[in-house]
């Protein structure tokens, strides 16, 4: 179903342990525009299996709504991975969207899922199942535009913070929260590239985890500059991070209204009178206020939104 999920939003991307039926139940209702359910970190070696069955049954057993729904599989390098891919692929039903691979790599490792996936819905008849990919190493970083291209099926790229930091022998033991010893953002520049590569090739693109779950304030602080930047979301580790994530990434009612305004300025200059840009308010608009606001707008309406009574 990646056709049906590609533009969806995801402001909020919210991780729930496939060894967790209780915290699975409750996923449809956390308010996360995409869940993935886990089979990764967050679950232990021993319980690998089980939370295969598990993750299973939450997808065919609860109703999820418009809701992405995402499973995210063990890395390649680990024992875990095909059986992963062919368990969760061949018995859940069609609302499956998408599966998520960590630690990418390597384009290959893409092309590698891409390819399994192909012969299970040839044998099996399914939909059309998604990728996401994970950017959670150097190596990763320095082939993030290999990566972004190697496949139709990839929907999104994401940015792992702890192991990437981890990867680079970062002398931090929490990732993705701010280091206030460093004069700047640490990872601007990994933010940047990521971005870059999966905008280059129609990604949306996700920030990864803000682990210091209680303080939601740093959250939004921090979760902004992913935002400013033009991230399209976040992950979300805990639900009470639901709300201040989806605030971030959507845009206010002024920003939304002024889009549409811009865009209807933009359309008479254009088509009626004829020119190529014109004075709105107190500031010229053309072209590229055009592009720019054609995101505000997009990104409301993902989120919902419809024009105020003052718009």
């Amino acid at each position: 179903m990646s056709e049906r999920s590609r533009y969806l939003p995801r402001r909020t991307c919210l991780s729930i342990p496939g060894s967790s039926p209780k915290m699975l139940a409750k996923g449809p209702s956390l308010g996360a525009d995409m869940v993935f359910l886990d089979l990764e970190d967050s679950v232990a070696p021993l319980e690998k299996e089980a939370a295969r069955a598990n993750v299973v049954s939450a997808i065919n057993d609860n109703d999820w709504g418009d809701t992405v729904l995402c499973v995210r599989i063990n890395a390649w390098d680990t024992k875990w991975t095909y059986q992963d891919v062919i368990h969760i692929v061949e018995q859940s039903g069609e609302r499956l969207d998408e599966l998520m691979l960590p630690k990418v790599q390597r384009a290959s490792e893409v092309v590698a899922l891409d390819l399994l996936l192909t012969q299970i819905e040839a044998n099996t008849g399914r939909s059309r199942v998604g990728i996401e990919a994970q950017i959670e190493t150097t190596m990763g970083l320095i082939n993030v535009e290999e990566i972004c291209a190697a496949s139709p099926r990839l929907e999104t790229i994401i940015f792992g913070p702890a192991d990437f930091a981890a990867s680079m022998e970062m002398p931090v033991l929490t990732g993705g929260v701010q280091i206030p010893e460093y004069p700047g953002d640490h990872f601007h520049y990994v933010f940047s590239k990521i971005l870059m590569a999966g905008r280059a090739y129609g990604l949306q693109v996700i920030d990864g985890p803000f682990l210091k779950i209680r303080e939601l304030d740093a959250l939004r602080d921090y979760s902004m500059r992913t935002r400013i930047l033009g991230y399209d979301g976040k992950w979300a580790l805990h639900p009470d991070q639901v709300k201040v994530i989806n605030e971030v990434f959507t845009p206010t009612q002024e920003q939304f209204d002024k889009a549409l305004a811009i865009l209807d300025a933009y359309k008479q200059a254009t088509e009626t009178d004829r020119k190529g840009a014109v004075m709105f308010g107190d500031e010229m608009i053309d072209e590229a206020s055009r592009k720019m606001a054609v995101k505000f707008v997009t990104r409301g309406e993902r989120a919902g939104m419809t024009r105020g009574t003052e718009g």
